[in-house]
């Protein structure tokens, strides 16, 4: 598994075409068994609509920001997504404030190990961009962020992992280039297809790095990179 570290800034992409929120069938995490029964649950809610007036522009000063947590972001629908889908024990959930989100919890390893936090699907077309910048403070543990788009697998949702370390309390700007995410079906690491940054539909927070204890990652803004001419 790919990690991106604590990163100093770089240019942000110029532009968002288009974020298109969507209600209906969530998509789903591959984490073994987890990844079948939220991958049925997508199944039965049917094919998403739009909700009218969602699309936004997003293009900012400095940064091509997704989300600060402000009230003049986007509501991307966050929910909390644990392993007691395959009866695990671990505890998680989220927060939100203005301008903070904090995701918090206790890992089991007693089954599962895991907590996750993902947004509702959306459209959003981040191809003129080299990655997800995270402004967070967490307590020192590693965390995976999670994209997802309309790639399948045997007809199931293929989500993108890429691992992000943090240092305990302290507020850095980490950057996850789109190359180190990785394709993942059922907890497994696959060999394609590459991620499409065309078609992001889903974000996601995961801690699963196989310890027990608490955990706790304020975010204080989620946005897109370019990292520009070299």
């Amino acid at each position: 598994m790919n990690t991106a570290k604590p990163m100093t800034a770089r240019k942000p992409c110029s532009a968002v075409r288009a974020l298109k929120l969507l209600r209906g069938g969530r998509a789903a995490e591959p984490v073994q068994r987890a990844l079948i029964w939220a991958a049925a649950l997508t199944i039965l809610a049917g094919p998403p609509t739009p909700v009218a007036g969602a699309e936004t522009d997003l293009s900012g000063e400095g940064i091509t920001m997704i989300t600060d947590f402000t009230p003049d972001s986007p509501d991307l629908g966050w929910y909390v997504q644990n392993d007691n889908v395959m009866g695990g024990r671990s505890k998680g959930g989220f927060k939100l404030s203005e301008g903070e989100l904090l995701f918090a919890g206790s890992t089991n390893t007693n089954g599962g190990g895991f907590s996750s936090i993902r947004t509702q699907r959306f459209k959003l077309d981040l191809s003129a961009c080299d990655g997800i910048r995270l402004r967070a403070k967490g307590d020192g543990r590693r965390y995976i962020w999670q994209l997802q788009t309309n790639a399948r697998n045997r007809g199931y949702p293929v989500s993108y992992w890429a691992d992000f370390d943090t240092v305990a309390g302290e507020w850095t700007t980490i950057d996850i280039p789109f190359k180190t995410f990785v394709p993942n079906f059922r907890g497994f690491e696959l060999d394609g297809p590459e991620l499409d940054p065309r078609e992001i539909s889903e974000l996601g927070l995961y801690i699963y790095d196989k310890k027990d204890g608490p955990f706790e990652l304020r975010l204080q803004s989620i946005s897109a990179y370019a990292e520009g001419e070299q």
